[in-house]
This record gives structure tokens, sequence and C-alpha cells, in this order.
């Protein structure tokens, strides 16, 4: 069992962060009417909240619009890509009420994936998130706009590109992304974290896991993994893997297997003409459409 050690010391960190948090109140006064359809049509997590808790999930987003650009690079951004940004970052924070991210200022959308000199349909990389690590990218975050989208319209694959960078951007309230929360640097409580990564890992590699791979590339990204699965596919995670998932439940301060327990849908909602989640450029029915299940 994961030790309770362990557990307490996510949720002093996360309660440390939230010590942090910068709270500006320079919100709109109400929530449109029509940003709660798209909410409703788009966000799995926000249909299952109830009033008092969307209220909350609301006003939450309204302050991160307020306070944190969305800028499309050679792309158009409207009110649904700006929701659905907002949504990813509100998602991980959400047992933490008025959480305001410290190293972030705007979110640029391109148009597809990039590599790491920020070229777009790049054929060397294929990067559809990344949060900024230094010079004039340090308070910024860059989103794949398609799988951006595609994270909220599949919910079945415990993958989300928006909700994976929001965690990496926790992780970095200490000052490094490095998988292991503010607490946990020193080796009292990191050392049994890492042993929890490292023989999550070790299945992974061996093929003996469902955790998406990605996360045995580095302990950061483990953090990151988990935590798609967690806010995607929470009853999977309990079920197959229930330490992990108190742990994170604990961190997170939420209980996503029974708020989302009738979430789960069983294929994507693309349209014929949305552009492909892949980031070919090419909209949804020239190109991926048929490999759909």
């Amino acid at each position: 069992m994961v030790s309770f050690l362990i557990i307490i010391a996510f949720v002093v960190a996360f309660a440390i962060f939230y010590s942090r948090q910068r709270k500006n109140k320079n919100t709109p006064a109400d929530f449109p009417l029509t940003w709660k359809h798209i909410l409703n049509e788009k966000v799995i997590f926000y249909q299952h909240l109830n009033d008092a808790d969307k209220k909350r999930f609301e006003n939450d987003v309204m302050r991160f619009i307020s306070n944190v650009r969305v800028t499309g690079v050679r792309t158009e951004v409207d009110i649904t890509d700006k929701l659905l940004v907002a949504s990813s970052a509100v998602i991980p924070v959400f047992g933490f009420p008025e959480w305001d991210y410290t190293f972030l200022d705007e979110v640029l959308l391109y148009p597809g994936s990039f590599d790491s000199k920020y070229t777009i349909n790049s054929k060397d990389e294929t990067i559809t998130g990344m949060v900024g690590t230094g010079g004039t990218m340090e308070d910024k975050m860059i989103l794949s706009k398609p799988a951006l989208h595609a994270g909220f319209s599949n919910s079945t694959d415990k993958q989300n590109v928006g909700i994976h960078e929001f965690i990496h951007l926790l992780d970095k309230e200490d000052g490094t992304i490095d998988g292991i929360p503010t607490v946990l640097n020193g080796k009292k409580f990191a050392l049994p974290w890492l042993e929890l990564i490292r023989s999550k890992t070790e299945e992974v590699i061996k093929g003996r896991s469902d955790i998406n791979e990605y996360g045995a590339t580095h302990q950061r990204e483990f953090l990151a993994v988990a935590g798609e699965y967690f806010f995607e596919r929470p009853q999977l995670l309990q079920k197959n893997h229930p330490e992990l998932y108190e742990l994170l439940s604990r961190a997170f301060q939420q209980d996503t297997a029974n708020t989302l327990k009738t979430s789960i849908r069983t294929r994507t909602e693309l349209q014929r003409n949305d552009p492909c989640p892949c980031g070919s450029g090419k909209k949804f029915k020239k190109c991926c459409m048929n490999k759909v299940a």
C-alpha cells in the first residue's frame, strides 16, 4: 500500500500551492448563457457537477479568461477555444477554490502539432502541448488547437493534452517541472514517491499496464499522464490502480470516480468537417474519420 505519509505529503503539497495563489477578482459579473451551453456540450466534468459546483466552476473559468490571454498563432480563436483552455486549467485544481496559476500569462493555440523549435506541422517532432521553461516563453503555454478539442471530444482514451499541460504547470509551482510536488522535494517523502513511479514505470515498460507509455519516459511525465487518466477514466484507474487512484484523489482533493461515474462516452463526437485531431490540417472526414472505432 502507498504509505500514509506519501498521501499526506501530496495533500500538504497542494495545500501549499493553494496558499500561494494570486486572487484576482476582476471577473465578469455574470456567466453568459451561451457559455453554459458550450460547457454542457463539450466538458463532461462540468456536466456532472451539481448546481453549486457548476457555479463555482463558471466563476473559476471567468476568472481564468479575464486574467490569462488565449492567442491564436496562424489560427483563429473563438469563445469555445477559450472555454476549453479555461476548463483544462480549472479541472485539475477544482479541489482548491479560486486558484490562480503563478507561472502563466498567455496560452498560445497552434493550428496543429509543432516541434521543440515551435515549427508548426514539423516532420521531425509531433508535440501537441508544451509549458514554457525559460526566456520569452517562461510564462506561456502552447497547445495544438485540434488536440485540445480532441481531448474533450473523446474521454475513452485517457488523454487530454490541456489537462496534461496544466498538471505540468502545477508541478512547476516549486520552480521545476520534475514530477515531484514541492513538499516531496525532501528525501523523506520524495524517495517513496519516486519508488511508486519506478514500479509503475516498470509495469508500463513490460507491457503490464494500461497507463499510457509516454508516462514511462520521465518521472515528470508520469504525474501528468496519471493525472490525465484520473480525470478522463477515474473508475477504470480506481479499478486497475487503486493505490495510485487513492494518492491522486487525495492530492487533487477530488473523488472523480464518484463525480464522473456516468461520464464515459463510447466514441468521439468530432464532426465530419472538424479539423482532424492528428494535426494534419485536413478535415476529419478526409483524414482519420474511418480510423475511429
